[in-house]
């Protein structure tokens, strides 16, 4: 069914995920090995030949957020000197997204340099989900296909009948206020948003919420959860304004630092992720759920090698099915 030159190679981040997308499309990951020397650097031998080949590389930069970003870029640069036809870059999880702009002087704009170092290194294209800001798009010179992992969430909650005028979805700042919206219109619930400030990184201070919560079940929505400060003084406002019950729902799974104890404590009935970055089996919650992506990005790769239109995916159309990791 599928071009024999379609090649689906991995890294060390998300093997798992690999394997799910390659499964989709009714193949098998590319030999590849990546490994260390003594001295902790990245060492890569492709152990079959992709000469002219259209290779889709799946890597996000997860922690360990700098180890993961040195095997993307050295195997890129091997799949660059094994004479690819094509490098497809699928990045599930871009990490230095947060690094988006100068908040102050003196300051870098990481999310810009990390996306010329791909695309020196030798990508051509790039695939992501959910990139934290919509300007992250225009930080690479190269063709880049972005998918909201929204539609997949709307589908989860509406398999568990959350929606209609009962439920309120909340954008836990202004940023996310775009993203809340589009959920909001796919269960026909209304709009929420928390206004906050940040005092330094990873600290967050509600300011006040706009839009009404009283008897709401409430779904606060972002792109990812690091510490989990950001969702779990989110959500105890919303329970002050007079909410129902309040979920929780993130792509990124990054949770970092106390963010399992955090969510543990924290007072809400579920928190919903995706499989875009590993959840250790052994720190999962009993409350939270992770659906996989395996299938939406299967489908916007097998888009790209046949050059279709990948926008096509999320136009007017339900995700075929909800997937438990």
């Amino acid at each position: 069914m599928y071009n024999a030159q379609m090649r689906i190679f991995s890294g060390n981040a998300n093997p798992r995920l690999a394997e799910d997308i390659a499964a989709e499309l009714n193949t098998e990951l590319g030999d590849m090995e990546v490994s260390r020397f003594s001295d902790g650097e990245v060492k890569v031998k492709i152990n079959e030949s992709v000469r002219g080949a259209d290779i889709f590389l799946i890597q996000p930069t997860c922690p360990p957020v700098n180890e993961n970003l040195t095997e993307l870029l050295v195997m890129l640069d091997a799949f660059k000197r094994g004479s690819a036809g094509r490098i497809v870059t699928v990045l599930p999880y871009y990490g230095y997204a947060r690094q988006d702009k100068k908040a102050r002087g003196r300051e870098p704009i990481s999310a810009k340099l990390v996306a010329n170092l791909i695309s020196v290194a030798g990508a051509d294209r790039v695939l992501a989900v959910d990139l934290h800001s919509d300007q992250i798009q225009g930080f690479f010179d190269i063709p880049l296909d972005h998918l909201p992992a929204r539609r997949i969430m709307a589908d989860y909650f509406r398999s568990k009948e959350l929606g209609g005028e009962d439920t309120a979805i909340v954008a836990p700042d202004i940023n996310a206020a775009d993203e809340a919206m589009e959920l909001a219109d796919d269960l026909d619930a209304s709009l929420v948003v928390v206004a906050k400030r940040r005092p330094k990184p990873n600290e967050a201070a509600v300011v006040e919420i706009i839009g009404h919560l009283e008897g709401k079940r409430a779904i606060m929505l972002d792109d990812m959860i690091d510490t989990g400060g950001t969702m779990v003084e989110g959500a105890k406002m919303v329970l002050e304004r007079g909410a129902a019950e309040v979920h929780c729902a993130a792509t990124h799974a990054v949770l970092s630092g106390s963010a399992y104890q955090c969510l543990a404590q924290a007072p809400v009935e579920s928190v919903v992720l995706t499989d875009t970055i590993p959840v250790d089996p052994d720190k999962r919650l009993a409350k939270m759920t992770i659906l996989s992506l395996a299938p939406l990005l299967a489908e916007a790769v097998d888009r790209i090698h046949c050059d279709a239109s990948v926008s096509a995916i999320l136009a007017n159309r339900r995700v075929r099915q909800v997937r438990l990791f």
